[in-house]
Parts: structure tokens; sequence; C-alpha cells
């Protein structure tokens, strides 16, 4: 007796236990209690019976997830080992995923709210973004008398030198007076790859498909011959006259066919002035690129300009079409020749250019700090020993400016109303407080399309979009950093104008003659 009552002691307590519980229940709502208080009091008793009914539930489920995970990893490490081992390598699991040693059989399936990063995921193709930098080994210079665009003072022998050596080293084609010409096999004849990389389906809008077709031929054509010009100074690129010309045909004279000017590698300024000419909209330069000789290993890349044979002749001198000192060229600012089409009075001294090329070239020269036309004596700023004006004593005539004569005021034979710059020996390296502001005396008006652009916070943008398409350029100038570094001052120099045209008033007109 006494056992049978302590074996069933758990179950008449339980039930004692119930009976007192719901005699609770029905003794506390009988009670006369106000309806709030009874609602609260069902939510208390509901909310009990539910924990209830999960602690109960709670012993029951925990041991079979146990079994069930011990029977699944010993079932499935035989047949799933392959898989097991791919998603080891190639997937992380995130959120509620299976550990990498769970069962991966055919009859598992993979919970929906569990994310797959696969790390062999397929790029996707660049969109072709105009002026895009690949990602290429560049060559490294070392630096030795860092000059601007990063050429050594000592130029790494003179050009003149190494290309006379293998003129007299050649086989002569012809005889002449003046020049004497070779054969030349360039090493580029059997590559495929342009020098000029254009990597979108068209070119920036501001080249011309001129500009373009020059540029390639300048960088890529196959040398024919070089020829000494009896100047000594500067040689010629002959390529073998085609049906294909950017010319019509030439008379008989030192370049016949196609041609490009070589210059030195301290030249290097002509092929920046002929991008920021044609991202300024003046479009007054000749197409210039730069390029590598590999019939001279250590001369250091150097500017390519493209020969025309349409410019006028020019004075030895002044190596210009015109005529003209500074005093006069003050008072043909104030004449306006050629304004609105109106035809200039003879008495008034007019040349045939237009109006507007001198505000364009005056620009243009004060961004790149091009003394040599203007201001040949070095009048408008404090020059340096190395400067030429300095070299030559010309500073030292700036008492009576008015007759110092301009050079480099060059015109074309067909179009004498528009200029072309030549000889843009720009400056990088001279600080703000010392610009030559009389590149500007008796400027009254600017080139629209010129300064909007400087205005647009663009001319960075679009300046590396150009020069990315020179691509020894761009290398010689070490890459993105080398040329940023020039943009900065162009940049600079820009804000400095900006300033100058809102203090004094100055004009902005289209100036589409």
């Amino acid at each position: 007796m006494p056992e049978e009552m302590t074996s069933n002691r758990p179950g008449t307590l339980r039930g004692s236990f119930i009976l007192v519980f719901f005699s609770w229940i029905f003794r506390a709502w009988g009670g006369r209690r106000p309806k709030s208080k009874r609602n609260l009091l069902l939510v208390c008793i509901a909310c009990l019976l539910y924990g209830i009914f999960v602690v109960s539930q709670a012993g029951h489920f925990f041991p079979q997830h146990k079994d069930a995970r011990r029977a699944d990893q010993t079932d499935g490490d035989g047949a799933s080992e392959q898989q097991r081992n791919f998603l080891e390598q190639n997937t992380f699991y995130v959120e509620n995923s299976q550990p990498l040693g769970g069962s991966l059989n055919s009859s598992t399936t993979l919970q929906p709210n569990v994310v797959y990063i696969t790390l062999r995921s397929k790029r996707s193709k660049p969109a072709n973004i105009r002026g895009t930098v690949r990602p290429k080994k560049r060559r490294k210079f070392g630096v030795v008398g860092q000059h601007e665009f990063g050429y050594s003072m000592q130029d790494n022998g003179r050009l003149e030198d190494k290309l006379e050596r293998y003129i007299h080293k050649g086989t002569p084609t012809h005889n002449s007076r003046d020049t004497e010409a070779f054969i030349l096999k360039d090493a580029r004849e059997d590559s495929q790859q342009s020098n000029i990389r254009i990597y979108s389906d068209h070119a920036p809008p501001w080249f011309s498909a001129e500009d373009i077709r020059a540029m390639r031929f300048l960088a890529d054509s196959r040398i024919q011959k070089i020829t000494q010009l009896p100047s000594n100074q500067a040689y010629l690129i002959y390529e073998t006259p085609s049906k294909k010309k950017l010319a019509p045909s030439l008379p008989a004279s030192a370049c016949q066919g196609i041609c490009g000017l070589v210059r030195r590698p301290l030249d290097m300024s002509e092929v920046f002035a002929f991008h920021l000419d044609r991202v300024l909209g003046l479009n007054r330069t000749l197409p210039s690129v730069s390029r590598k000789f590999e019939f001279a290993q250590d001369v250091l890349p150097c500017p390519v300009i493209l020969w025309d044979s349409f410019l006028f002749p020019t004075d030895n001198i002044t190596q210009s079409s015109i005529k003209l000192k500074w005093g006069s060229y003050q008072k043909i600012l104030t004449h306006k020749c050629w304004w609105n089409g109106k035809v200039p009075k003879t008495d008034l001294g007019c040349p045939e250019v237009h109006h507007h090329e001198w505000s364009k070239m005056a620009l243009f020269d004060f961004l790149l700090q091009v003394y040599n036309r203007l201001d040949k004596h070095c009048c408008g700023f404090r020059p340096r020993k190395e400067d030429e004006c300095v070299q030559q004593g010309l500073h030292l005539k700036c008492d009576n400016p008015s007759n110092i004569e301009l050079t480099h005021i060059v015109q074309r034979k067909h179009d004498p109303r528009h200029l072309v710059f030549i000889n843009n020996k720009g400056y990088f390296d001279r600080s703000e407080d010392n610009l030559d502001f009389k590149l500007l005396e008796g400027i009254k008006e600017f080139p629209e399309p010129a300064v909007s652009v400087l205005k647009s916070y663009r001319l960075r943008e679009k300046l590396l979009q150009s020069f990315f398409l020179d691509k020894v350029f761009w290398e010689s100038q070490r890459g993105r950093q080398g040329i940023e570094k020039l943009i900065d001052v162009i940049e600079r120099r820009a804000k400095i104008l900006l300033t100058y045209i809102n203090a004094y008033g100055i004009k902005v007109i289209p100036m589409n003659d």
C-alpha cells in the first residue's frame, strides 16, 4: 500500500494542482470585478496556458533534432564529398546555411533564405568610356636634372648629332646642295598597334577627321627617309607620296609628299599646345604627336609636327609672314581690322589678319606663357638666366617697347585672314606672381567657346581624354600623375585669366569669323 501511494503520488499531485488552479479561476471570475481587470486576467491565463504547452513540447523537439543530425552525418559523408569540396572552394554561406560538414545529397533541399556569393563571378565588360586608361606597364624614367615635361636638362645628347650620324651612315638616294637623304627601315612597320589610342566608337569631338588622320600618320607611318634642313635645327620624316594625301599635290621643294617636322625632346610643349588648342576650340596649331625613334635608342621621345607647305614664307629674323612692331600692333587692335566683315581703310595700315585672331593668340599664349611671339624681349615679366631674351641681351632693350618686332606671326597662302600658331614653346615652371600680363595688353574681347571651357570646370577632364590618345606622350610624362601636374598649372592660370576678364570688363563674344 505505501508503494502504490508513492508510485501514484506525482499523478495525484498534478491532479490536485489542476483542481486548485481551476477553482481559483472560477472564484476570481465569479467575484465582483470591473470588466477591465477581468479582461486582463483572461489575457494572463491565455499566456500561461501557451507557455505550459511550449515547455511540454520542448522536450520532444531537441532530442529528435539531435538524432536526425547524427543520422544525416553518417549517411551523407560518402555520397556528397565532391559537392562539399566544390562549395568549400567557391562559395561563402550567409544567414541560415548548413555547415560545410553537413549532408548535401540529392534528397537535401537548400533553404530559400540562404544567400550564395560566388567567388568566381564573371566580370562584366567595362563600358566604352572615351579616355579610359587601360592598365599597362609603363616604362620608368630616371630623374636627372628634371625640367618641365619631365626631361633632363642634359637632353641625353643632341638630337641633331644623333640624326646626322645616321644620315652619313645611310645610303643616299639623291644628292643636293642642302640635303642628303637615306632609306631607313622603321621597326614599327610590322606592328599593327597604333600609338594613337581610340577605344571608343568616335574620337573626342574637338578633333576633326583630318586631325586624327594627321596624328596617326605622324605617329605610325613608316619612315622612308630623313632629310636635314638647311637651318640644321630640324629634320623631316618622309612618307612615299600616295593617292591619299592630307593636302593637294605639292610643288617641287624640300618636302615632296606628306612630311613631319622633328623637334627636340625639350620642345614637347608643342604636343601639349596642340591638344590645348583643340580643347579650347581655337584650331590654330598644326597637328603634333610624340614619337620614339627606334634607330636612336638613347634619344628621348620627340615632338613631330605636321609639315604645312601652304604657310607663307617667313623672314629669317622674325620668322613671320608679317612685319609688325609692338606699337603698330597696339594701333591695329584699336582699329579692329575686318570687324564684322568691314573692309578697313588703307591709311590704317591693317594687315589681312582678322581682329579676332589677336584675341585668340593672346589667350592661348597667356595660358602657356609663350612669350616668343608678342614679348620676345621679356618685358612683361622677370626672366631667368636660361631664357633666350637674357642670353641674347634682349631684355635690356625694353625702354622703347614700341619698336620691338613681333615674331612667329604666320598665315597660310590661301587663308590670310587667320593665323597659324607655330613654335609654341610653353613654360610650366613660372609662378603665378610672375606671369606675363603684357600678352593681354590691348585685348578687349575674348572668344566665348574657349572662355566657356575654362568656366565649365571640365578643362581637366577634356585634356586627360585628349592626351590619352597619344600613347608615347602619355608615357613620356609618367602617366596620368605627371600630366595632372601640367594641367594644374593651366587651371591656376585659367582662374587668374577669368579674374582678369571680370576685373577689366573684357567682353566675351562668339568669334565665328
